[in-house]
């Protein structure tokens, strides 16, 4: 435990420094990949990608044939009507044609009156129609796939947000691992102080005070594991949380005895150009200026054709003579639309110059951010080498007072003292060393360096 931060330390500055693409922490990355599996945030968006995803085909079949059944069926009685005079016109001439055949052969007929209003008529077709010219279907195609784009990155920006996320709560609960081990070492040492003082007590070279102050010094420590015991598990809460894993699930910690940050005074180098955020904004540029390109394209004309198939005829009747076909082709050309299509086109310039301002100005707030975390990585970097000092001092302290004190030339309180300033020194060499890795963490992801594939 009092090492594995270290190692740690290390292999993160080896894959933020130098920018390997190797994984340098393979327990680490495991548990990043688990998150990126499993976390439901991510699961919400990839379902989101996938919405999107299908509008882009949606959109690339509109280049494709529309083929429907159409049935219509009217009756009607009533309404406007002709008079047919046949019977009138006709019936002379059957008379005659009577009398000089000798027969009834000519029978006489009414007259008619027909209706415009069809009865009990139908209208059976199969439509087929496909665009021949549509510019707009070209755009929409193009705003779909940079659409798609963006959400791809939007995904890619939580993934990195999260990856943050749950390497910062990996340190956390490292750290407090970390302190739960310390506060047990130092109660251990309280421990074997009291036993050490209650022999000289009951040899008689010994002072009751001693001991009461050593028990009550175990006491003050049993509190502190029991605080930092909490702290642990609030610690794995959390990271289980992050990983959609049962909250008790157990959590490896990191091995290795390495020397912490060896690469230490190497140049840091802050580069923003893989944020997604900026790639998002690019694109809704790209989005914005195809929208442009579409309404400046509105007085393109354009063409449909269509075929169709069918019958039709009054009282439900099908025969050869119901059956027809027809071809053709429809064009739609806009002249005058009260200036409407000139504001549109305005309308998405000052879009386009929008979008474009928007991107200045992320790019200027992000390098801002990414050169505030390198500053805050630079003077973590000199907090932690000032706490490894301490640290080595103050167990050299320790050394020397319980040396002192076991040849009788220091006081009890003196290591009291001594032991108190080691565990301090131990917790702040602690807590330096994981603010150190969590710095590095939003360093990593303020510049976009951790390979996501």
């Amino acid at each position: 435990m009092k090492t594995c931060f270290k190692c740690l330390i290390l292999c993160l500055f080896l894959v933020g420094i130098s920018g390997s693409s190797k994984a340098q922490n393979p327990i680490l990355d495991r548990y990043v990949k688990l998150g990126l599996d499993s976390n439901l945030t991510l699961v919400s968006k990839n379902l989101s990608l996938k919405r999107a995803m299908n509008g882009l085909e949606a959109a690339r079949t509109m280049y494709l044939p529309d083929i429907s059944f159409e049935l219509t069926y009217t009756h009607a009685d009533g309404g406007r009507s002709i008079d047919l005079p046949v019977g009138d016109m006709l019936n002379p001439v059957y008379t005659t044609l009577n009398q000089l055949t000798q027969s009834q052969a000519f029978p006489q007929i009414e007259n008619q009156q027909i209706n415009f209003l069809p009865q009990h008529y139908y209208d059976a077709k199969v439509r087929t129609s496909v665009p021949i010219i549509n510019t707009d279907i070209k755009h929409n195609r193009q705003i779909r796939e940079t659409m798609v784009k963006m959400n791809k990155q939007e995904l890619e920006q939580y993934k990195r947000e999260l990856v943050k996320d749950i390497k910062i709560a990996y340190f956390n609960y490292l750290s407090a691992l970390e302190a739960k081990a310390i506060y047990e070492n130092a109660a251990s040492l309280a421990k074997e102080g009291r036993r050490v003082n209650q022999k000289l007590l009951d040899a008689g070279k010994g002072l009751p005070a001693y001991v009461v102050r050593a028990d009550a010094e175990i006491a003050q420590q049993e509190a502190k594991i029991a605080e930092a015991e909490q702290q642990v598990k609030n610690a794995q809460y959390y990271f289980n949380a992050l990983l959609n894993r049962d909250a008790e699930a157990p959590i490896t910690e990191s091995e290795g005895k390495s020397e912490a940050v060896q690469t230490m005074g190497q140049p840091l180098q802050v580069d923003i150009s893989a944020r997604e955020e900026l790639k998002s904004l690019q694109d809704n540029i790209q989005i914005q200026e195809t929208m442009l390109d579409m309404n400046k394209q509105v007085y393109i004309p354009k063409l449909n054709a269509f075929l169709d198939l069918g019958s039709q005829a009054e009282g439900m009747k099908v025969s050869s003579q119901s059956q027809y076909y027809m071809v053709g082709a429809q064009l739609s050309f806009p002249i005058f639309a009260g200036n409407r299509n000139k504001l549109k086109i305005q309308e998405s310039q000052i879009a386009v110059a929008e979008a474009q301002n928007q991107l200045v100005q992320a790019k200027q707030q992000l390098e801002l951010v990414a050169r505030m975390s390198k500053n805050e990585m630079l003077a973590m970097q000199k907090n932690y080498e000032s706490s490894k000092v301490q640290l080595e001092a103050a167990a050299t302290y320790q050394r020397l007072i319980l040396r002192g004190f076991q040849e009788g030339v220091n006081t009890y309180i003196e290591t009291i003292d001594a032991r108190s300033q080691y565990t301090n020194a131990q917790l702040a060499n602690n807590i330096a060393a994981f603010k150190l890795l969590s710095a590095l963490a939003k360093f990593e992801r303020e510049n976009a360096s951790y390979p996501l594939n």
